[in-house]
């Protein structure tokens, strides 16, 4: 019942801001307008980086799974990442990417279910860590500029305190890990599950730090090609190519890829436009109408890498016969035997 309320729930913020974005006339034909005219090959450009991007994903997935000895071929791995991009668009609550890679991974390696659940943690934890920093250093440059209203100031801070949570949480984790206190916790202790699996994470990616730091390279080099992929965007439309420039958008993006991704609105809709439209308003002086159809048409190249991982789920076959699966493997788990995952 929770989460249907809170499905519903979302999907009512979801259409409430998009009513209120296309609420006047005028400027809906003025968004029109834009895209018509909107210079094609920088959204081809766009489509393509969106790509890089997803490779750049598998392989950094494919880093991480090899420390734990789980061998998938790249075929299959891209197909796996694709079907998540899918349900995560197209499935409310934010994580039905991650529900749908666990399924398949748990199909493709029969007997690995702990090392498949901690494989799709971490890849999730190294792309939170690879955006942290990003942000860390563009905001210090930038804090000046990004701080210009009251209302940026607020969305700013807002991002200091997610990633201030998350920071503090992974704090808290590693030094429980480092005591040797995880396993002492009492039972219903918050968020218990959730550091038995990073005390395994740290203690696994820790001996292949060589393969960690590759992984987060990665991680930041994708967050990066996401940002150009919506500037490109931006250019494409001529009213905001002469205001925009690509420092002023990039600095923007960890608060617009960040707060769009609370599980507030279906896939970040509506939210990831209201973004656009006071950051760009505010700071780079874009009307509305260019900066919602930067924001909508941004979004749709990414919807339509998602559709063709619709395509890739319909048609998609795992190698692995189904057979009864072990709840749990202690050697690839690293020694995690009994323990919750």
């Amino acid at each position: 019942m929770r989460k249907t309320l809170v499905t519903l729930l979302q999907i009512a913020i979801t259409l409430f801001i998009l009513g209120w974005l296309f609420r006047d006339p005028e400027n809906n034909r003025r968004m029109w307008e834009a895209f018509t005219h909107a210079d094609r090959f920088w959204l081809w450009i766009a489509l393509v980086l969106f790509g890089m991007v997803e490779v750049a994903a598998v392989v950094r997935w494919q880093i991480l799974l090899r420390v734990q000895g789980i061998a998938i071929g790249w075929g299959r791995l891209t197909a796996l990442m694709m079907i998540g991009l899918f349900f995560n668009i197209f499935m409310p609550g934010g994580t039905g990417g991650d529900v749908a890679k666990i399924f398949y991974l748990l199909k493709e390696t029969p007997g690995k279910k702990a090392a498949a659940l901690l494989a799709v943690m971490v890849d999730r934890f190294v792309g939170l860590v690879g955006l942290i920093v990003i942000a860390a250093f563009v905001i210090y440059w930038r804090y000046d500029w990004l701080t210009q209203t009251p209302i940026t100031s607020g969305l700013l801070f807002t991002l200091w305190a997610l990633f201030g949570s998350a920071l503090v949480f992974i704090a808290v984790s590693y030094s429980i890990t480092r005591l040797g206190l995880v396993h002492k916790l009492p039972p219903r202790f918050p968020l218990r599950e959730r550091l038995v699996e990073m005390s395994v994470a740290y203690n696994l990616y820790g001996r292949a730090w060589r393969s960690s730091l590759a992984a987060l390279a990665i991680s930041m080099a994708t967050h990066f090609t996401l940002f150009i992929q919506f500037y490109f965007v931006a250019i494409a439309f001529r009213a905001a190519a002469v205001k925009v420039h690509f420092m002023d958008f990039i600095s923007m993006m960890p608060m617009v890829n960040t707060l769009s991704a609370m599980p507030i609105s279906i896939g970040g809709a509506g939210v990831r436009e209201g973004l656009f439209v006071k950051l760009l308003g505010d700071l780079s002086q874009v009307d509305e109408a260019t900066a919602t159809i930067i924001s909508l048409t941004g979004y749709m190249v990414i919807v339509l890498w998602g559709i063709l991982g619709g395509v890739i789920y319909l048609f998609y076959r795992p190698s692995e016969p189904d057979r009864p699966q072990p709840t749990a493997d202690p050697e690839a788990a690293g020694g995690l035997e009994g323990q919750p995952t």
